[in-house]
């Protein structure tokens, strides 16, 4: 079995975080996006994974250390790490082929902004699956339309009219991903586009009109990561997955005076807490300190120093230093708010 990651955006809708680094490299509970959502999918499909792909951006952002986490984390799966790169944003279907080297065999595909909880079992009787969640709103979402079968018959993007109300979640599996691999080679060499991008679901569509015969995947958590706020929810939500799992969140290495740490929260290595009320749901990334502050549902990075502070629903980046009184914030890399 392998992975593939395209990994390649700068993540806009997180900014200023994702200005220093790369969406999928921010920590979620403790864990870049990109690991945890590795390794959960290497846990749930329960078989040995031969490689992982990773598709990244050009090289000024993605560099070497990112290669290098990127590198370990499939070498922790006992998996080879491919380095592949996107030089242009042209869309999920070249993003997927700018991997061709690695598209043989049984493959998963699962976009880097996302995270789920689930566990399931492959359908041996599909060529393909789609992993879907049941949303509200459908309408903000691309959503499969099934047969009698259970068997998908259409992808349709954020349909005006009730089609279904299972959403894409940007997480596939292929048992030949070499068939997707000539459907979107076709894509590519017709130049067929949808809004200017060259889109997997053309080469999945093509599938579908061969008699590829395509199922749904379930999960039971599906968490996003695109903006400030829906990324500090899912930090609070994984916080609660973990905690109820029994993981050891906190670091033995916390140095506390005067501190009330309410769970769940992640407080990483050589952190300091004086004079001060953390939690709940608040990731602490190594070397931070907070001095004389109330932090409860915000995700810090690493390194930073807050003092003074009364904060909720606040998302801050690694080597801050931040002294006031706001609450609901989201301060970027090397920021000093004194």
């Amino acid at each position: 079995m392998k992975i593939i990651v395209p990994m390649a955006g700068r993540g806009s809708r997180l900014r200023p975080h994702t200005l220093t680094i790369p969406k999928p490299l921010i920590p979620v509970a403790g864990k870049s996006i990109v690991h945890r959502l590795v390794e959960d999918i290497a846990k749930i499909l329960k078989e040995p994974i031969e490689e992982v792909a990773f598709i990244l951006g050009d090289e000024a952002f993605f560099g070497e250390d990112v290669v290098s986490s990127l590198q370990e984390l499939a070498q922790s799966l006992g998996a080879k790490a491919s380095i592949y790169r996107q030089d242009l944003p042209l869309g999920t279907g070249h993003a997927i082929m700018c991997a061709k080297e690695s598209l043989s065999g049984p493959a998963v595909i699962a976009y880097a902004d996302t995270l789920i909880r689930a566990d399931f079992e492959l359908d041996p009787e599909a060529d393909a699956v789609i992993w879907v969640k049941q949303v509200e709103q459908p309408e903000a979402f691309g959503v499969v339309k099934l047969n009698a079968n259970n068997e998908i018959t259409e992808l349709v993007e954020k349909p005006k009219e009730f089609v279904s109300d299972l959403a894409v979640i940007g997480i596939y599996y292929f048992k030949e991903i070499e068939i997707l691999k000539k459907e979107l080679q076709i894509v590519l060499d017709n130049n067929i586009q949808n809004g200017g991008e060259y889109q997997i679901n053309d080469g999945i569509k093509a599938m579908m009109a061969n008699g590829k015969v395509f199922k749904t995947g379930s999960v039971d958590e599906w968490m996003d990561c695109g903006n400030k706020d829906v990324t500090v929810e899912t930090n609070s939500r994984m916080l609660g997955f973990l905690h109820n799992d029994g993981e050891h969140l906190v670091d033995y290495d916390v140095k506390l005076e005067n501190t009330t740490i309410i769970p769940p929260c992640y407080i990483g290595e050589n952190v300091v807490l004086k004079n001060a009320t953390v939690g709940p749901n608040v990731s602490l990334g190594k070397g931070c300190h907070v001095i004389d502050s109330t932090i409860k549902n915000s995700l810090v990075q690493t390194y930073t120093q807050i003092k003074n502070a009364d904060l909720d629903n606040a998302m801050i980046g690694n080597h801050v230093s931040y002294d006031g009184k706001f609450t609901s914030i989201s301060i970027g890399d090397y920021s000093v708010l004194e």
